[in-house]
């Protein structure tokens, strides 16, 4: 069964957050909780990893995975980034906004969309988060934790262990995180695209809801 840890919301303690970041590092899936809804992830290098997200999700090789990191930095180092984008990040980050760039060699190719080569990426703003991407110096693999057949995230940390204890190595639970997944906007063509709305505001980024 999954290991299942409290954190506190705003001030994580660190001993958990080492735990969870070694967990991650050797290997392990892990379900946290952002600032849109509770996600899963781990180390990006991964190739289990992938196909493990990828059964809980009931996703094909075609879903966009999401690189969650420290800074727009870290942005730069995984994607393509030109003056316009970056200016359009740093409106936007840190929050709950995912953008689809193309990716750079950094990434592994498994990782990316298998035809455009993509890639999704965001900065969030939510404490538990930017204490493990602080730990860990790398950017965390993630998928938002919808399973097959839902229409939203899952919201509870206990159901959550409850359900995919066996799936996953670590549910970390740090207060209430609502059901609400990020706005994803692609940034490939220029313009922005929505692909989704969710928590972000659209007004930064110019867009109206469909």
């Amino acid at each position: 069964m999954a290991q299942y840890f409290s954190l506190h919301p705003e001030q994580p303690q660190l001993r958990l957050i080492r735990q969870a970041a070694e967990i991650m590092r050797g290997g392990g899936l892990v379900v946290f909780p952002t600032d849109s809804a509770y996600a899963l992830g781990g180390h990006l290098g991964d190739a289990e990893l992938l196909e493990r997200i990828r059964r809980i999700r009931g996703v094909g090789d075609r879903h966009h995975f999401t690189l969650m990191c420290r800074d727009l930095s870290q942005i730069a180092t995984y994607a393509r980034v030109d003056n316009a984008q970056y200016r359009l990040l740093k409106a936007i980050t840190p929050g709950a906004y995912t953008v689809i760039l193309e990716g750079t060699r950094e990434l592994p190719r498994r990782m990316l969309h298998p035809k455009r080569k993509t890639i999704g990426l965001r900065v969030p703003d939510h404490p538990v988060v930017s204490a493990l991407l602080d730990e860990l110096g790398e950017p965390i693999l993630t998928s938002t934790l919808i399973l097959p057949g839902d229409d939203l995230p899952l919201t509870d940390a206990e159901s959550i262990a409850e359900q995919l204890g066996k799936q996953v190595d670590l549910v970390i639970e740090a207060g209430y995180c609502g059901p609400e997944a990020t706005t994803v906007v692609d940034l490939t063509s220029g313009a922005p695209e929505l692909v989704r709305a969710g928590k972000g505001d659209l007004a930064p980024l110019g867009l109206e809801a469909a």
